[in-house]
């Protein structure tokens, strides 16, 4: 390791450090799971970490109220389930308690504190430079390259928040944030809130306003699935993976569909208009989440969730519709998704898109080249995550093995040559 100052910051420090093996770039689910891979055959790792802490989505950004969606079989990492006790929908208290008894489990100790600045491959040595501003050891920041054989980018698909701009929010006057800090209802009680979006997290928040007596709104401005969570009592989702095992995909499409009809009735007359392509073929084309219903559904049928179009301007204290409609509010939460933050610090234009999602859809979008791996863009979830995650920790490893025993054999040449000429 080299240490140097920075002749323009006399307590601005520098550090060059070998990581023999690869460096993994986010501490959440998939970062963890690729470490706990590599543990298991051997492999040194370094796990880099903007954040204080492992799963800084899961602990920092996200709703009080939030439980994992599918059922907890579907959301375990790799060689750990979740302890039997845990119930079938684990609240985010649990599943982050969980996620640190991973790493405690196999070990794990990222470098929190440490942001990527920048990752780009040297050709002429055939190694990754990964440069971050780290202030993990004290207020005194430092400038910190780490060089390495391998690059695994597991900052998944919500690293940053989308924000879209509208006309005259300025204006506005009201409390405006996004839902990742949003917490609870409870200080928006008697309030009227405009929730920006129809997802999970916008069902979600608009459920919570309602159950401490607020008023949302939620604007639709484009056709959303809804499904129940369960079917007599077995989860959607189970349901689905197990046809789709017999069945094509639209045919499972079509069932989910007439048993949706069957369970939660008709909603087109509430403002909530399905899409052309089936939930199952939505997501696997589109990447778009069907809602799993908790409840939101039946406020809506009742009034206390009014579903509204797309807006078309802020004014002080209100919001215009695009159907000509005005509505008197006090906040707006914006449940308007999140974005990959790859572009921004992976110098590269082969593997990832425009957007930071690999360009070769799964289950081949874990793998690049010269060392380049890619763990939680699967737009399927802690499932899909942790089979790219297995993926990609077999890989390294067989790679990290096949040089080592070649460096070996190197240094023993070596050695029985000095041997032979002394």
């Amino acid at each position: 390791m080299f240490q140097t100052s920075s002749p323009d910051h006399d307590f601005f420090v520098r550090r060059c450090i070998w990581v023999n093996g690869p460096v993994i770039v986010g501490a959440g689910p998939s970062g963890l799971a690729v470490g706990a891979g590599l543990q298991r055959q051997g492999v040194p790792f370094v796990i880099l970490e903007r954040a204080n802490c492992i799963a800084s989505l899961w602990q920092n950004r996200t709703y009080d109220r939030l439980k994992l969606h599918l059922p907890k079989q579907f959301c375990q990492l790799p060689n750990l389930p979740f302890p039997d006790d845990f119930p079938e929908y684990p609240t985010k208290y649990q599943f982050v308690n969980y996620l640190e008894s991973y790493a405690k489990h196999f070990n794990i100790n990222p470098h929190f504190n440490e942001t990527v600045q920048s990752a780009k491959y040297d050709e002429t040595f055939g190694l990754w430079r990964v440069k971050t501003i780290s202030t993990s050891s004290s207020d005194i920041p430092s400038e910190v390259e780490y060089i390495c054989r391998w690059l695994v980018v597991a900052t998944g698909e919500n690293a940053e928040k989308v924000l879209p701009e509208f006309e005259g929010l300025q204006d506005f006057g009201g409390h405006v944030m996004h839902v990742s800090d949003y917490k609870c209802g409870e200080s928006y009680r008697g309030k009227r809130v405009l929730v920006v979006g129809c997802g999970n997290s916008g069902m979600e928040a608009s459920l919570d306003l309602c159950n401490h007596n607020a008023s949302p709104s939620m604007v639709v401005r484009s056709s959303v699935h809804v499904l129940p969570r369960e079917v007599l009592g077995r989860s959607t989702f189970e349901l689905a993976v197990t046809m789709m095992k017999w069945l094509p995909l639209w045919m499972v499409d079509k069932i989910l569909l007439l048993l949706t009809w069957l369970i939660l009735g008709k909603f087109e007359k509430h403002g909530l208009k399905r899409p052309c392509l089936g939930p199952l073929q939505l997501k696997d084309t589109q990447g778009k989440t069907p809602v799993l219903d908790i409840g939101a559904l039946e406020k809506i049928r009742s009034g206390k969730i009014k579903v509204v179009p797309g807006i078309k301007k802020f004014c002080s204290g209100k919001v215009e519709l695009v159907n000509g409609e005005i509505l008197e509010i006090d906040s707006v939460i914006l449940a308007t998704g999140y974005r990959s933050n790859v572009p921004s610090w992976l110098k590269e234009s082969e593997f990832f898109t425009e957007d930071g999602i690999p360009k070769n859809p799964f289950p081949n979008g874990w793998k690049g080249n010269a060392g380049l791996y890619a763990v939680g863009f699967t737009k399927r979830g802690l499932s899909g995550a942790s089979l790219d995650a297995v993926s990609a920790a077999l890989d390294i490893a067989k790679s990290w093995k096949e040089e080592t025993k070649q460096k070996r054999k190197t240094v023993a040449v070596r050695h029985r040559r000095c041997i032979s000429h002394f």
